[in-house]
């Protein structure tokens, strides 16, 4: 599917959190000012683009009721799993699975993923928990000792990150230093996949 603008991106998130909680379309007048526009023809220019782009679509003729065309699926996809330990397979983006979070406002471009092993037990992370991740569109703007999950040679990890000069060090978040050693390597060998935004833990 064709990626969206910004502005356009910005537009679409706003529609799935309120068509999820009110279950109708808004009004143009709605979308203006949540937009913060004045004049609906830059609201009306974004609902085509992401309707050629194929996100959205409505009936013709008659008071526009916008469907979201990919929210078939309600709730958070789990996208695979990630080590916080070593390195494991990076995952797949096959959504197989969704936590059902329909009460909750969240970002439909947050994706989640089952936690392997204990390196983030101090973060209160262990292993089986879900964690909720945030895309990230700038990792030179992430802070220092954000947690993020992180694809290093092909493998993924979740870990405290830790740029020091042109090099990033992936830091664990478990006392144990000899089982679980921080991964150190040049930053463009790093890609951020996203960034820790909550951790979702199934009842016992």
């Amino acid at each position: 599917m064709e990626t969206l603008t910004d502005a356009q991106q910005e537009l679409y998130d706003w529609l799935v959190g309120y068509i999820r909680e009110y279950q109708h379309s808004p009004s143009i007048r709605q979308m203006m000012k949540a937009m913060g526009l004045k004049s609906p023809a830059p609201v009306q220019s974004r609902l085509e683009h992401l309707r050629t782009k194929g996100y959205i679509d409505w009936n013709e003729g008659k008071a526009r009721t916008i469907r979201l065309t990919q929210a078939s699926s309600p709730g958070v996809p789990i996208l695979g799993a990630i080590a916080a330990g070593g390195l494991v397979e990076t995952f797949v983006e096959t959504e197989v699975e969704h936590l059902d979070f329909s009460n909750m406002l969240l970002n439909p471009r947050f994706f989640a993923l089952r936690v392997r092993g204990q390196s983030m037990i101090e973060a209160l992370i262990d292993d089986g928990d879900v964690v909720i991740m945030q895309p990230i569109s700038d990792p030179k703007a992430l802070k220092n000792g954000t947690i993020v999950a992180a694809r290093v040679e092909g493998q993924t990890t979740l870990k405290y990150f830790h740029r020091k000069g042109s090099r990033v060090v992936l830091q664990p978040g478990n006392p144990d230093a000899e089982a679980y050693p921080p991964i150190e390597v040049p930053a463009k060998d790093i890609d951020v996949q996203g960034i820790l935004v909550g951790v979702w833990r199934e009842k016992l």
